[in-house]
């Protein structure tokens, strides 16, 4: 049981990290938010806030360049 426990606990956080480092995080940590802030608002979609997101990032020269 002790060894069943321990690769859980392994691949729970090896889950962890990949959703943060992928981004995949960020989307439920906005719908929290805009939970905690006001539970009557719209939230938008994964697919509207990933565009938004996308949208924002190319926009600032801060992030990085992409040329295509």
């Amino acid at each position: 049981m002790i060894a069943v426990s321990g690769v859980r606990g392994a691949l729970a956080k090896a889950r962890f990290y990949v959703r943060e480092f992928s981004g995949e995080a960020a989307y439920d940590r906005y719908v929290a938010h805009a939970r905690a802030h006001d539970p009557d608002a719209e939230v938008m979609t994964r697919r509207a806030f990933e565009r938004a997101r996308t949208d924002a990032r190319e926009a600032d020269p801060r992030e990085g360049f992409r040329c295509c």
